[in-house]
Formats: C-alpha cells, sequence, structure tokens
C-alpha cells in the first residue's frame, strides 16, 4: 500500500522533531506535534514555531498537544523525536493510537528501532539516521545549526513500499536516502556518537579540549576498535558515515603511520568542531539521564551476546552510570580510571 494524504504526528518539539515537523507543515501535509507543554502547545497552535538557520527564517503554526493521549488516532505516519531515554514511556502511550497499518520513525539518538520494535511490533518500525544538526534556543525558538540528510530503510530489508512517500515527507527538510543496510548506517552513527557524545559527558569538556589529549584520542580509538569488532560478530558491515568516514579504512594498520594517521584525522575532527558541547553533558548539567545505555551501552549488550570483549565501553557505560548516581563528579580526571 501506499499513501495519498497521509496523516503525520510528531512526537517531540526539540530542535530535530520541531524543524522536522514544521518543515512538512509547511509542505501542506496534515501534522500534528506533541510538545510536552500545554503553554507551549497554545503558542505553536497560535503562532508557531520559530525555525531558523540553515532552513531560513520562519514562524509555522501546527495543531499541537501537550500529551500522547490528546494527539489524533488517525495518523498514518509517526515520527518519534523525544530523548531516547522517553522512547519506552511514548511508544506504550502511543499504543492505544495506532490503527493496523500505522509506521513509525525513530529520528532519535543511538539505535532506539529495536526497543521501539518490542513494544509496538518490529514490522511497524522504519530506521533512520539523522545526518544534520539542530539547537533549541528556548522552547519553541529552534536552529538548524547545519544540513545534512536522512537516511531510512526497513531493519530487516523487508519490501515496504511506504518508504517512498516517507522519503518524500522528510525530503521537504533535507534531502533523505533509502538504504538496504540501515542498521549498517545506524551503526556508523553510533560508533560516532559513543565517542564524542559519551567522551564528553565523562570529562566536561568541549570537543576541542577533549580531543587534543592523546589518552583521549587513545580512548577514542579503542571504543572504534571495540564497536567494529563487535560489528564483525553481528556479521554487520558498518557503511559509511556523511560519505566520509569509512571505519574500515581508518582502523586499517597497526604500526607507527597508521596509528599517527588515526590520531591527526581525530585532531582535526576536534579543531573543526572545537566548540561543541556533548548532548550528554548537556543531559547531566540539567540533572537528566543521558541516552548511554542506546550508545555505548548497545555496544556492550551485543558484545555480551556475541561474546566480545569490550573492556574500555564498559567502563565507559560504569563511568557515566556513576555520574547520573551523584556518586562520580564530571571531570578529565575520570580518565585515570582506564
Amino acid at each position: 500500500m501506499s499513501w495519498t494524504h497521509p496523516r503525520i504526528g510528531v512526537i517531540g518539539a526539540g530542535a530535530i522533531g520541531g524543524i522536522t515537523a514544521a518543515r512538512i507543515q509547511q509542505a501542506g501535509y496534515d501534522v500534528e506535534i506533541v510538545c510536552k507543554y500545554e503553554d507551549l502547545a497554545r503558542r505553536i497552535n497560535k503562532t508557531g514555531l520559530h525555525i531558523r538557520g540553515f532552513c531560513g527564517e520562519h514562524w509555522v503554526p501546527m495543531p499541537a498537544v501537550a500529551e500522547i493521549k490528546n494527539m489524533k488516532a488517525d495518523r498514518d505516519l509517526i515520527l518519534l523525536a523525544t530523548k531516547a531515554t522517553d522512547l519506552v514511556p511514548a511508544a506504550r502511550a502511543l499504543l492505544p493510537l495506532l490503527s493496523p497499518d500505522t509506521l513509525l520513525v525513530s529520528l532519535q539518538n543511538g539505535i532506539c528501532e529495536e526497543t521501539l520494535g518490542e513494544v509496538v511490533g518490529h514490522g511497524r518500525v522504519i530506521g533512520c539516521v539523522v545526518g544534520w544538526g539542530g539547537t533549541m534556543d528556548s522552547p519553541g525558538e529552534l536552529e538548524m545549526t547545519s544540513g545534512g540528510d536522512f537516511v531510512i530503510g526497513t531493519l530487516d530489508s523487508r519490501e515496504e513500499p511506504r518508504l517512498q512517500n516517507i522519503k518524500e515527507i522528510l525530503g521537504h527538510v533535507v534531502p533523505c536516502n533509502i538504504s538496504e543496510n540501515i542498521l549498517g548506517s545506524l551503526y556508523a552513527k553510533l560508533i560516532v556518537n559513543s565517542c564524542i557524545t559519551s567522551l564528553g559527558a565523562i570529562c566536561g569538556l568541549y570537543m576541542g579540549q577533549m580531543l587534543a589529549n592523546r589518552k583521549i584520542r587513545n580512548i577514542f580509538i579503542e571504543i572504534m576498535r571495540e564497536a567494529m569488532a563487535v560489528a564483525a560478530a553481528m556479521d554487520l558491515h558498518v557503511e559509511t558515515i556523511g560519505g566520509r568516514m569509512n571505519y574500515y579504512r581508518f582502523m586499517a594498520g597497526s604500526g607507527t603511520w597508521p596509528q599517527f594517521r588515526r590520531h591527526l584525522m581525530i585532531r582535526l575532527i576536534g579543531f573543526k568542531y572545537r566548540r561543541l558541547k556533548s548532548s550528554s553533558l548537556q543531559s547531566l548539567e540539567r540533572n537528566k539521564p543521558t541516552e548511554i545505555d542506546y550508545l555505548n551501552g548497545y555496544i556492550t549488550d551485543k558484545a555480551k551476546k556475541f561474546n566480545v570483549h569490550v573492556p574500555v565501553n564498559d567502563k565507559i557505560v560504569s563511568l557515566i552510570k556513576e555520574i547520573e548516581s551523584g556518586n562520580r563528579s564530571i571531570s578529565p580526571k575520570n580518565f585515570e580510571a582506564f
């Protein structure tokens, strides 16, 4: 089947969810957004979301509600853009509203699709890599900070004609491509997030400061090495991320020159994004849990299943859990544990 006039629900009015909803609404689709707060819902209904940056500047009104239970029960497509930590409660709240044919797309960090499928049914779930950036200056005030793309696909490579519809819908935000190996694309993004986001949460440094440190760069490389070992055990081909980062080439070789090359590339990444602040660090600073279970935690869970030794990723998960529980402070001294 395919959709002629798909009705779309967006769960989450942060940067990714809000900008996506606004751009799709502007394209003429029937969109309703769940935004968590009553006052924000009233504002969106009346004057709209204010988006700017790479997408231009726009005020985009649309139907908005504060709670999932108040959303219309006729949505053909649900875009989930909550924090990964809110995935399960959101999915459970959606269950009474789903028709037999409703599809769900996760726009979240990490690999959430498997957990989402356990709640709503794996056949409903479309995988999605968000390859562009955004930030929420304040509720309803959103900036697209970088261009990029979406990559979508079914996790089991099943035939799904509506992927073309979803490609067209998301293509009103940024270009959208369909992958026959969406898990490999998701895993590629998970690896870099497991390095940058998680290490930033442990030490509290901006990326430039963090990646100027040789010991931290060594840990960065070991996260990748372990993640690729897990992928090999899963028989998973890890895709090139952003058309540039090929993990197989990056990890190739073991002598002085290959290691120098890896350190140089990481230093260049650190310089380019030197003012980037870890999203997990920002969560911790707001006394919110991180998405560690869907990042390094995904690697360690798969490692256990396939009997792969991943001591660095295990330690990162442990350190962040200690920080979340208040038993450890955020500090570069935490790297003494490695």
